[in-house]
């Protein structure tokens, strides 16, 4: 089967089975639903604060239009909202239980709380409102997020139909009755025998498993630990159906339709931190792009006045959930010995590279057209570093030296990453060059944090100019 019919039987099998209530979401996916509900929940909770301290202040005073209490609240609220948010509050857990949920709100308000009278007592500053009425206010918040919370609970079992997830079922080789709205795809029509070394079919399993929050495999036994292995590399909640444990590298237990699953994988980012990330992502691509333009439109110039061909160069990388991408950089080869699948490696004398091009690679400004990927989002400034599906290490593809590579693209490619900085870049000459730079990769997955990503942006200006590149 070509990919052509793979697709076409893909997109068959959707409309066949994807069975969607459009009652509940007749537009919208559920991540995007969910995105809407966090919203009113985090406005619900916000009203909740500052009608409190409202009335707190214009009960006693008996002074409806004063803005007293109002302005109290506002001060608690950024905090409030800051700390939930840092905390997780604003997650799926908060959609599936709203009422056992509101503990961390609680949390999060008697600390700003704390923070507002510690402040005001540091600098002698007396708040617009009296002991007795900071109290009231703080008694009736706590019973306004509570209602909040109820009301809201049957809220998102209307607007959800009590399903928070897009759910995909993978079917290879066994027979199995499809539950719920969940989208069934057989895997021997779609063509997507497992292979962890065929980068072709994880290309178009992670291209299969786009917009799903949860994948759920129903494989043979045989199948099930290579199948483990694919899930790992997606960027979603990966599952196999089991009868029994097994030794599969769970980490966790759920279950579909009544049936045992091994969680085999979960996905490094909650959707809070992936917004942070792409947040980070065009806070520093946008203003770089426009201070650079000057830069890297007399970078063009040059590479098009020394070789002739086109400015940029455009090659398959692998991306997040093993997806393939273009990555783009500035020509740094004669096009007549450019090599498109990434076989060899460039050298230290390498003869492909022209004058222009030793240059721009020595300094890495080679790199910059990356930050269109970053724009695009097919990369971030900060992750593993996308390689060539031809790459080699020691005459061995990537992947044949350790299957354990695919896990790395659970999070998009960066243009500069944890190997990076501590000078695992160049030639992969040996094995150790390729398991040195994978195992950096692997603890910067499971240890992401923002101000590491922060932390390796400014370390990556100390080896713009390095050794290894050439």
């Amino acid at each position: 089967m070509n990919a052509f019919e793979a697709q076409r039987a893909f997109e068959e099998q959707l409309r066949a089975h994807a069975r969607i209530d459009r009652s509940v979401a007749p537009v919208w996916r559920r991540s995007t639903l969910r995105m809407v509900l966090y919203t009113e929940l985090l406005l619900l909770d916000s009203i909740a604060i500052l009608a409190a301290f409202y009335l707190a202040a214009c009960t006693r005073d008996g002074n409806w239009l004063s803005l007293a209490g109002i302005n109290v609240g506002v001060f608690l609220l950024p905090i409030t909202l800051g700390t939930a948010l840092a905390s997780g509050t604003y997650s799926l857990g908060c959609l599936r239980y709203p009422v056992s949920g509101v503990k961390n709100i609680f949390s999060a308000f008697f600390f700003s709380v704390f923070v507002v009278l510690l402040g005001s007592y540091l600098l002698t500053a007396e708040l617009p409102l009296s002991r007795v009425q900071l109290a009231e206010g703080t008694l009736l918040s706590l019973f306004f997020l509570i209602t909040g919370r109820l009301v809201f609970r049957r809220h998102v079992r209307a607007a959800t139909g009590g399903r928070l997830l897009d759910e995909l079922v993978i079917v290879d080789g066994v027979a199995l009755e499809v539950a719920g709205d969940a989208v069934a795809l057989d895997a021997r029509i779609i063509n997507l025998s497992p292979n962890p070394r065929d980068p072709q079919m994880l290309h178009r399993l992670g291209t299969t498993v786009i917009g799903f929050d949860r994948v759920v495999v129903a494989c043979t036994e045989e199948h099930r630990a290579v199948w483990a292995l694919l899930l790992k590399g997606m960027n979603i909640k990966g599952e196999i159906l089991v009868p029994q444990f097994n030794a599969l590298g769970a980490i966790g237990v759920d279950s579909y339709d009544g049936k045992d699953t091994l969680v085999v994988s979960q996905g490094p980012l909650s959707m809070p931190n992936r917004a942070k990330k792409r947040a980070l992502d065009l806070a520093i691509t946008v203003p770089a792009v426009l201070a650079l333009a000057p830069l890297m439109i007399l970078v063009a110039i040059l590479i098009k006045l020394e070789s002739p061909g086109p400015v940029l160069f455009a090659q398959d990388r692998v991306g997040r959930g093993n997806r393939l991408f273009k990555i783009l950089k500035f020509r740094s080869m004669r096009v007549t010995l450019c090599d498109a699948n990434g076989n060899v490696s460039a050298s230290r004398d390498d003869d492909r590279i022209t004058k222009v091009g030793r240059f721009i690679r020595k300094t890495s400004i080679d790199e910059l057209p990356q930050l269109l990927n970053v724009l695009r989002g097919d990369m971030s400034v900060v992750g593993p570093r996308p390689h060539a599906l031809g790459s080699r290490a020691a005459d061995h593809l990537f992947w044949e030296i350790d299957e354990r590579y695919w896990h790395r693209h659970t999070l998009k490619p960066g243009m500069t990453g944890l190997a990076q900085v501590r000078g695992f870049r160049g030639a992969t000459d040996r094995r150790v060059d390729l398991t040195n730079r994978l195992q950096a990769d692997m603890e910067y997955i499971d240890g992401w944090d923002i101000w590491r990503d922060i932390t390796i942006l400014f370390k990556t200006l100390r080896v713009i100019v390095h050794s290894n590149a050439f």
